[in-house]
């Protein structure tokens, strides 16, 4: 158990002090204190160990079922004796340039906050230790875990969503260089691969706004009153990263619409070329084409100057050819 338990405390007063050991034990301490509170971290424990937590803190067994699966939408769920919270950080990598996005679920109840994490994404010691330094805070309870959490998770949105305008901006400039200096093919591959991490990105950020929303109001239990305009900024931060997802979706989409457009006007241009060099070889090609059959009776067949005349007049036609589809840019 102690191999899941990534940190275990009671805070009183906004202050971290010791207690117990055993997590049971600091429970029962924390509601006998009246003023204190248990959060315990768990990291991607088995259904055998979470077993163990969600019986001593009384967690009902849908949210139990949702937090060991780990495959949920960001969501606010309200039950009896807790409230269950599902929000989905998100890690960018800069060397493969895609969006992976892990799972972070949260449970508030009488005197506890219980954190289970999925994943590499949003690791809780620097939120832990942000709260810790900011006592006026943390004394709301489990309340302000939870708006910490989701401040800090929202916050990180942000920033990906940053890296990832940057990114978009390259493969602007690919997409927008000369003819020849790209590879479509590449291209046209980066862009839907791109598209697929901005959809990767939305997945966390969308769902959670109805989440944030509910918190900012009135009426939600194990939610301390004065955490209201405290959620409401963290729901302002929230619709800023998703104007900026919704932003990068519409730009990917015309960037991906903008590159097709050039791919079928460059095949336009390589078929007027391919088809104005086959009018040239056409003119040449009959009129040997006439002269080489077997034929007794032909005009001009026995003049001296038959042959280079012949020449010079396929030559002017091809050349006469060649003007016109210069000139109507053809070539």
């Amino acid at each position: 158990m102690r191999a899941v338990i990534v940190d275990c405390a009671i805070y009183r007063e906004g202050r971290r002090t010791e207690g117990p050991a055993d997590f049971s034990d600091a429970l029962a301490q924390a509601r006998a204190a009246g003023d204190a509170f248990l959060w315990i971290g768990l990291y991607e424990p088995t259904e055998k160990e979470f077993d163990q937590v969600s019986t001593e803190f009384g967690l009902h067994p849908l949210a139990v079922e949702d937090a060991l699966s780990a495959h949920q939408r960001p969501k606010l769920e309200v039950y009896d004796d807790s409230l269950f919270a599902v929000i989905k950080p998100v890690l960018y990598d800069h060397g493969d340039d895609t969006v992976t996005s892990h799972e972070l679920m949260v449970f508030i109840g009488d005197s506890f906050v219980v954190t289970v994490r999925h994943g590499e994404g949003a690791p809780l010691a620097a939120v832990r230790r942000r709260l810790e330094s900011e006592p006026e805070v943390l004394k709301h309870g489990p309340t302000a875990v939870l708006y910490a959490v989701s401040d800090a998770i929202v916050d990180h949105y942000i920033d990906v969503a940053g890296e990832l305008q940057v990114d978009l901006e390259e493969l602007e400039t690919q997409v927008f260089a000369p003819s020849g200096t790209t590879d479509s093919k590449n291209t046209a591959a980066r862009i839907y691969t791109f598209k697929r991490q901005v959809l990767e990105f939305r997945r966390a950020t969308v769902p959670l706004v109805a989440p944030m929303g509910r918190l900012s109001s009135a009426g939600v239990p194990f939610v301390h009153e004065h955490a209201r305009p405290f959620f409401r900024d963290v729901q302002d931060h929230l619709t800023r990263a998703n104007e900026q997802v919704e932003g990068l979706d519409r730009l990917l989409s015309d960037i991906l619409s903008a590159h097709l457009a050039q791919m079928g006007v460059r095949q336009n241009d390589d078929m007027r070329k391919i088809s104005a060099w086959a009018a040239m070889a056409a003119v040449p090609t009959m009129v040997a084409g006439i002269y080489g059959m077997n034929f007794d009776h032909m005009p001009e067949l026995h003049w001296v100057v038959s042959y280079p005349v012949v020449l010079l007049l396929m030559a002017g036609a091809v050349f006469g050819l060649y003007r016109q589809f210069k000139r109507r840019g053809w070539l």
